[in-house]
């Protein structure tokens, strides 16, 4: 035997060994292909976050919800193409018929949807572009996929009546009310949730909350609205100028008041205190008279020199003048 029938025995050999273990894995995982077509022929799982729609043939027969609620059976139960359909509250694992019967997965958590933006109309008639969103949810799956079938539609749907019911109520307010006030803004809100609730009853869902996300103007207004807004300012900004010079001359005329009647108090005060003056001052001269008439003569006559008699002054008197007698000495 050469080497090469040597190398060639081996290798038979060696593959001999392993086609057992071959046969074995194949069936083994040929098993566990179908088990899981089976598992998933034959079974379906609904998790916490979902709730499932069962049709058979196309039709709607059963749903699996977290719970169900006098007002879900009800409606159910007086739809003339629901009213067969079985409830069941519950999650985990659960069996169909394989290849009759599929199945439809909705979320029972709360779904955003961001509304387009769209034009109102005020009671003013003014016009603003709003931009909204919604919060909803699906609360009755068997209506919902009847009626609108997915998500799709039913954001469609939500749009035209939240736009619908909105620019109905704006509709009623002028444009200052829906830009500034927020608390009207907030109660306008939640009665549209409320209205449009009623009418999306009949698609088995719910608007929880709407908010408003930005108020704007149409482009074309943009120019409008700054000149009308200038204008409302260099008004107030007059307004406040006139006030504040018809307060000017309030604080002036009361300062003048004031001062007036301060300085005639004050010349009041010195009259008072000049006429005191005076009176002591005669008083004086009268004592002083009274203690030597001579001396005052004299002393009253030398200051009517002074005032009189100035450099160079000429005057022409008697000698016998009684202004000249302390003068040229006579008695």
């Amino acid at each position: 035997m050469n080497n090469d029938n040597v190398y060639e025995y081996k290798k038979k050999f060696d593959i001999s060994q392993f086609k057992g273990v071959f046969r074995f894995v194949g069936g083994f995982i040929a098993l566990i292909i179908l088990l899981n077509i089976f598992f998933t022929a034959f079974t379906f799982t609904v998790d916490e976050r979902e709730q499932v729609v069962v049709k058979q043939l196309n039709e709607v027969i059963k749903v699996v919800v977290d719970e169900k609620t006098e007002e879900m059976e009800e409606t159910i139960a007086n739809h003339e193409r629901l009213k067969k359909i079985k409830i069941i509250e519950g999650k985990g694992l659960f069996f169909k018929i394989p290849f009759i019967q599929t199945t439809e997965s909705f979320t029972n958590m709360l779904l955003t949807y961001d509304t387009l933006p769209r034009e109102v109309t005020t009671k003013d008639k003014k016009k603003l572009v709003l931009d909204n969103f919604a919060q909803w949810q699906i609360n009755n799956p068997a209506l919902f996929i009847s009626t609108l079938e997915n998500q799709n539609k039913a954001h469609q749907r939500l749009d035209d009546i939240i736009y619908a019911k909105i620019n109905e109520e704006i509709g009623k307010v002028e444009a200052h009310t829906v830009i500034s006030d927020k608390e009207y803004s907030m109660a306008m809100l939640k009665r549209v949730s409320e209205e449009i609730n009623e009418e999306l009853g009949q698609y088995g869902v719910e608007v929880v909350d709407i908010r408003i996300k930005r108020t704007d103007l149409p482009p074309e207004n943009y120019e409008k609205v700054f000149n009308r807004m200038r204008t409302e300012r260099v008004r107030a900004a007059k307004a406040y100028r006139s006030e504040g010079k018809e307060e000017a001359q309030k604080i002036r005329s009361s300062a003048e008041k004031e001062a007036t009647i301060i300085e005639a108090q004050a010349y009041e005060q010195a009259e008072k205190i000049k006429g005191e003056g005076e009176a002591e001052a005669v008083r004086i001269y009268a004592e002083a008279y009274n203690a030597d008439p001579e001396f005052y003569a004299f002393w009253k006559t030398l200051q009517t020199y002074k005032k009189t008699l100035k450099d160079k002054t000429k005057i022409v008197i008697d000698a016998d003048s009684e202004f000249a007698k302390y003068l040229f000495n006579s008695k």
